[in-house]
């Protein structure tokens, strides 16, 4: 599949902003209110994301529009408002931990190889 941008794969990109947008939101607020398996589950939720993002456009393209998002929402989230207080403070390495953690997954994802749609054989030699 190339990357040619068709109005389909416009919609799903924008699709998975949203999306990403509201699994960042969501591992926000799970990261420090069940530390360690918040942060599990918000690293698992980042994952699933961007490799259904990969696997449903078939390019880089969907991690990409994915993890705009998710990276979207993790720093409005994170930047002090006007009155000097943050929207949700997190103390502690767990909201780093899932900085990172996401960030390396979107890189994964978007670097992996789509497996050919055609059954592989053993015994065909690799080229």
């Amino acid at each position: 599949m190339t990357g040619t941008p068709t109005p389909v794969r416009i919609a799903g990109c924008l699709g998975l902003l949203v999306l990403g947008a509201l699994t960042g939101l969501a591992g926000w607020l799970v990261v420090d209110l069940w530390f360690p398996g918040g942060l599990l589950l918000a690293l698992a939720a980042a994952f699933g994301l961007f490799l259904g993002g990969r696997i449903a456009l078939g390019t880089g393209l969907g991690v990409g529009g994915a993890a705009a998002g998710w990276f979207l929402a993790y720093v409005m989230l994170g930047v002090p408002r006007p009155e000097g207080d943050f929207l949700l403070s997190s103390s502690g390495i767990s909201t780093y931990v899932y900085l990172l953690g996401g960030t390396v997954f979107a890189v994964m994802c978007a670097t992996m190889r789509v497996p050919p749609d055609g059954p592989v054989s053993a015994a065909r030699p690799a080229k």
